[in-house]
This record gives structure tokens, sequence and C-alpha cells, in this order.
């Protein structure tokens, strides 16, 4: 088992992970009966897909000597009806200014459109990812 979750009422839920006790809540989004005070599930599931690239560009990086600490990413969720489902998320990875080779840049935008989260989604999401390179 790898977390716990539990409805705290007022559709709220705290997520514990277990191994290293370390919290998440979430409530459900305004435009969907919550309040709004927190990440949504489907707000995660769209943050969890910026995580994972930035980790899999960070062991693409780590095993090319490559440094892109500090790197970013801002993601924009876009919902659909009927079912209510996440049909598109765009990330921007703006990428620290750093003098990237292009077979660096090469081995980064690979790594970013290969993340097991990114691999689990339905067919039908859309992932936009753009690189933002800084001079």
């Amino acid at each position: 088992m790898i977390a716990k979750v539990i409805y705290k009422g007022n559709l709220r839920t705290e997520a514990t992970h277990l191994k290293s006790g370390n919290v998440i809540i979430t409530d459900a989004p305004t435009d969907n009966q919550g309040k709004g005070e927190a990440f949504s599930p489907t707000d995660l599931a769209s943050t969890s897909l910026a995580s994972c690239i930035l980790t899999i560009m960070g062991i693409a990086a780590q095993n090319h000597d490559i440094d892109i600490t500090g790197s970013q990413a801002e993601v924009i969720k876009v919902m659909a009806s009927n079912p209510r489902r996440i049909a598109e998320i765009n990330i921007k990875l703006i990428m620290p200014a750093r003098d990237y080779s292009q077979k660096n840049k090469k081995i980064l935008e690979a790594a970013a459109h290969h993340c097991p989260v990114g691999l689990s989604l339905h067919p039908e999401t859309k992932e936009n990812i753009i690189i933002q390179w800084a001079e």
C-alpha cells in the first residue's frame, strides 16, 4: 500500500503517503459543487503529469551530466463534460538559462514525452508540451 485516503466531508479528502507521512488535501473545484480551497483530484492528475515530466527529464539530465536545476512547469487543465473528464493538459516547461547543446535539448525533449503518467493517460486526453529554452 502506498497511500491512505480519508474522506473528510464537504467534498474534501486527505491523502497520506505512508512511507513519508506527507499529506495532500483535495477539494472539489468550484465548478463542481466544491470550495476550490485546495487542488482538486483532476488538478493533481494534471500537475502529476508536469511533475513526472520534470522527474524523467531530471533522470535523463543526470545520466547525461546536464544541469536542469530550477526548471519550472506551468500547468493548464481543460475539462470536458459528458462525461466530466480532463480533455487537455497544457504544460509549458521553462528551462533555466544554460548553454544547452542541440544534443542535450533533444535528449531532454525526448524524455519530456516519455513519462509514465503521460503514457497512462487516456489516449483522447490531449497533452500539449512546450519547452521554453532561455537564451
